[in-house]
């Protein structure tokens, strides 16, 4: 089975159009380790897609606030507008469909996927100390996550936790390949608000009959998202740092 494995799509939908095209062909099944909305100016049209097209996905933080499900008072400013005027413009079903998500992790064919950590979906992993303390949580060799924005992972080798380097800004696509006493926490990237330096949509294909993954970065139609974002009215702050993968 060939699996296209997105995260925090965050209501990009050019950036998801493009990470579709390039990967057609290439796919049996779509999962996502959350944040379907927030930040971008259409969260309705990637909901409508997701509950169509994702076979498994778990809640990310911004799917829980625009649920009404958690306070909003824990988000910045910005992040704050935009949860709001998300849940002002979600239609009642897609409402619906967030306040539904499961919460991470959960079983997907021999791998499992969250948002954040394996004991706190809203906790970031972004150095080998903080996965260090986690690792006896995770129940597969292999695992997908996301909420950083950061894509490449972690390496859990017997002697410690290594991290796994992005995609670099030259190429389009990175190979993984797995090996024998190493367990995995692959994070795809995001789709739709890198913040790892690289302005590309990102992306992973995995193949559970391989014995490796390719990390992908696609270029998207950047300009469209921010005049979405700006047709809105939403913070400029969310327009601009889609230039810059910040």
């Amino acid at each position: 089975m060939r699996y296209l494995i997105l995260s925090d799509i965050h209501s990009n939908k050019p950036a998801l159009d493009a990470v579709l095209e390039d990967a057609a062909g290439h796919f049996d099944q779509i999962i996502c380790c959350g944040d379907l909305v927030g930040y971008g100016a259409d969260p309705n049209p990637v909901v409508d897609w997701a509950r169509s097209n994702v076979q498994a996905v778990v809640r990310g933080n911004h799917d829980k606030a625009c649920a009404g499900l958690d306070d909003l008072e824990w988000f910045n400013p910005v992040a704050r507008r935009s949860a709001a005027w998300t849940m002002e413009h979600l239609t009642p079903g897609n409402a619906a469909y967030l306040r539904e998500l499961p919460q991470g992790p959960i079983p997907v064919n021999g791998y499992q996927i969250l948002h954040g950590s394996p004991t706190d979906e809203d906790e970031y992993l972004v150095a080998a100390q903080e996965v260090a303390r986690i690792r006896f949580y995770l129940n597969t060799k292999l695992s997908f996550f996301g909420h950083t924005h950061v894509q490449g992972g972690f390496l859990l080798v017997p002697s410690g936790v290594l991290r796994i380097p992005k995609t670099p800004p030259q190429q389009t696509q990175q190979v993984l390949e797995f090996e024998n006493d190493v367990s995995y926490l692959i994070n795809p990237g995001s789709v739709g608000q890198p913040r790892d330096g690289d302005s590309r949509a990102a992306y992973v294909i995995y193949n559970s009959s391989d014995n490796w993954l390719t990390y992908h970065r696609v270029v998207y139609d950047i300009a469209r998202a921010q005049a979405r974002i700006k047709e809105e009215h939403l913070p400029q702050m969310l327009a601009d740092r889609l230039g810059t993968g910040a």
